[in-house]
């Protein structure tokens, strides 16, 4: 009996194997077709890609062509932040009755001209914040708002174009607080002249070898002006998801006394507001050891602030 079905058995599987090599040689054939389908459709669309980018950049010349001079951007955003909490009779605190605020906003607004031959960008930004704390079973505590954050900035540059990204430029900038009697004490004033790009669009940087840093302050303050670099850079750009993200970054390198006389900020704001309303966020970074030994603060610590709330813009 295993004699006669032993044949049997042989021819079933040399059957079977010639069966999976035919299959395994179609799907070979059928995944080199496949390939060869693929790279063209890929050659395709790169040739299309290339003519809808073309397309796109003729219809951005045509648009610019027609935009007439001079042509103005005018602009104003912000953030607006608070908090207000009231605890009555609350025994699990330490006092029970208390409230507390913060409020908190920042206002920014730009002013820019640009011409054939010349621009002029304007720029202003403030930052203010108050909180207060009010235990109402202390009668000595101070339950007035008080000063939280202060920085005010207004910004001005000009250019006259070399070429379209390249220009000579003057530009001046004013830096202070605004509240508690610190208005322009200390005040940092930059005027200066250099050279700004502007490589990509909505990218300014300015690069100004020729800049006096001058520091304004009551007598007595230890506070020095001096001669130096001045180097901004300012870019915006709308992200995905609809977040708009704008930054701002402003030094002063002192060719007198790097360490000591040198300040840096740099200021990012991020918006999601759809029709002047959304979520916002302002987040600003700062060193300046002159400020630090004014306060009697050793080294240079980094200075920060920011605001989360609503943003606005108009």
């Amino acid at each position: 009996m295993i004699r006669r079905l032993l044949p049997l058995l042989i021819c079933t599987f040399f059957i079977s194997a010639l069966g999976v090599a035919q299959t395994t040689e179609e799907l070979a054939a059928q995944k080199e077709a496949k390939a060869a389908e693929l790279s063209t459709l890929e050659a395709q669309l790169a040739e299309l890609q290339g003519k809808v980018d073309g397309l796109k950049g003729e219809i951005a010349a045509i648009t610019d062509k027609l935009t007439p001079y001079p042509r103005w951007e005018k602009r104003a955003f912000g953030t607006v932040g608070f908090n207000f909490t009231r605890f009555n009779d609350w025994f699990q605190k330490d006092q029970p009755n208390t409230s507390a605020a913060t409020i908190a906003f920042t206002l920014n607004g730009i002013a820019n001209l640009d011409q054939k031959k010349y621009f002029w960008r304007n720029a202003g930004a403030l930052n203010l914040s108050w909180l207060k704390f009010d235990d109402k079973d202390n009668p000595d505590d101070e339950a007035d708002f008080r000063v939280a954050s202060d920085a005010f900035n207004v910004s001005s540059l000009f250019g006259y174009k070399l070429n379209e990204k390249i220009a000579i430029s003057a530009m001046g900038e004013y830096r202070t607080a605004t509240l508690d009697g610190k208005f322009n004490n200390p005040g940092f004033l930059d005027l200066g002249a250099g050279i700004t790009f502007t490589p990509i669009k909505n990218l300014v940087v300015v690069v100004h070898p020729g800049n006096y840093n001058f520091v304004f302050s009551d007598e007595g303050s230890d506070f020095q002006s001096s001669v130096g670099l001045k180097l901004a850079v300012d870019y915006a750009q709308k992200l995905p998801k609809g977040i708009a993200w704008k930054t701002n970054f402003s030094s002063f390198i002192s060719y007198e006394d790097v360490r000591e006389l040198t300040n840096w900020t740099w200021v990012n704001g991020f918006s999601t507001a759809v029709k002047g309303l959304g979520i916002g966020v302002d987040v600003g970074i700062r060193q300046s050891k002159q400020e630090a030994k004014a306060r009697e603060i050793g080294g240079n610590p980094l200075q920060l602030y920011y605001v989360l709330g609503l943003s606005y813009s108009f």
